[in-house]
């Protein structure tokens, strides 16, 4: 099979879809893997490496969309993209489509396979492909707030560690997931006061045995985080329906019970945003203020640490990777139900039903 790997074009996204030793597991399967120049760049890999490994390093975009097979990314295809996919061709990435109508009917258009990480779902319910990123996002969201709440950004003057005979500041994390539980842990680990609203109370329950003692757990309703808005510095929005969008928790009339000046880090942006108020930001532009609350809504929040994030996110997608080489999607999907998982559409067909869902279009169950 050829394999191809374009350099992400989405802005301030660093990560690259293969690491090195990919390159050569699928070279030494037989494999051709066509490497864009520069696509390694930002996670600090280069030409010349992916050289050495077994790639054939081509100098665009078009001539990985035009020859490969299967296309290994990071974030979903932009526009420029979309425009170079070919009928039936593989595209493993992260596409997020229940928030963003337009790339899903574009891509169904397209008449490709979309493979995505995000719903690819193991034996035990756990999502393996999304985890690692979630990780990350959630130990960033801790330390972006953290930054944003500073005067100097607008936010309203409180170390989340507080000093002695200073009270710490207080953080309200919605969703006790992964993002979820990790933002705990580092906003914890800063000395912060920390309450945590999920609706899963055997989840509560693990994090009450597993977290410090400033770490409290609270059962989430609408009553109960409206009581919160008000005690918190910074929130972080960590609530995630697989391949679904998320549900908005907190209105825009909600804003006018916060702070002046306290901190919204909505992770769950890529699926649409658990907040009414969140629009899509970029590293470069990361944050706007609505009623005097400063909202970070970055879309690609581990594309920041990029040499981190690459190689967590290729830990996890490298065996499916070497299994998609092998097979093909159409045979992996039948003779692996867990790779079926990630089959949000083919060939025109959409085959997801929480995305079809979230767009009124038109489901079609994938045939394995």
């Amino acid at each position: 099979m050829i394999v191809g790997v374009p350099t992400e074009v989405k802005l301030d996204e660093y990560r690259v879809g293969l690491r090195l030793v990919g390159v050569e597991l699928l070279a030494r399967g037989g494999h051709t893997v066509l490497i864009q120049s520069g696509a390694g760049v930002g996670a600090g890999f280069t030409d010349d490496e992916y050289d050495a490994a077994g790639a054939e390093i081509v100098p665009s975009a078009d001539d990985i969309w035009s020859r490969g097979e299967l296309i290994v990314k990071v974030k979903e295809p932009q526009p420029q993209e979309i425009a170079m996919i070919q009928p039936g061709q593989a595209i493993f990435t992260y596409f997020h489509f229940a928030s963003d109508k337009d790339l899903t009917v574009a891509c169904l258009q397209s008449e490709c396979i979309a493979l995505t990480y995000e719903t690819l779902t193991d034996s035990h319910g756990r999502l393996p492909l999304l985890t690692p990123m979630s990780e990350i996002a959630g130990k960033l969201s801790i330390q972006e707030g953290a930054d944003y709440l500073e005067n100097p950004h607008g936010g309203r003057g409180v170390l989340l560690g507080g000093v002695p005979g200073v009270e710490p500041g207080h953080v309200l994390i919605l969703g006790a997931g992964v993002v979820g539980s990790w933002a705990a842990r580092i906003a914890a680990g800063m000395g912060a006061d920390v309450v945590v609203l999920d609706i899963n109370v055997d989840r509560l329950r693990e994090l009450e045995e597993s977290m410090p003692a400033n770490v409290n757990t609270v059962y989430s309703d609408p009553h109960s985080i409206r009581e919160h808005l008000p005690w918190a510095d910074l929130i972080v929005g960590a609530v995630l329906i697989a391949g679904a969008k998320s549900p908005h928790l907190i209105s825009r009339d909600d804003l006018a019970r916060m702070k002046p000046g306290s901190v919204i880090v909505d992770v769950a942006v890529d699926q649409g945003g658990c907040v009414e108020t969140t629009r899509m930001t970029t590293h470069s532009d990361p944050v706007y203020t609505v009623d005097g609350v400063l909202h970070y809504c970055v879309g690609n929040m581990p594309g920041a640490v990029a040499r981190t994030a690459t190689l967590g996110l290729t830990n996890a997608t490298l065996p499916w990777i070497l299994k998609l080489a092998e097979h093909g999607p159409d045979r992996l999907a039948q003779i692996d139900p867990t790779f079926a998982t990630a089959v949000n559409m083919t060939r025109g067909m959409l085959t997801n039903q929480p995305v079809a869902d979230a767009h009124s279009l038109e489901f079609e169950p994938l045939a394995v």
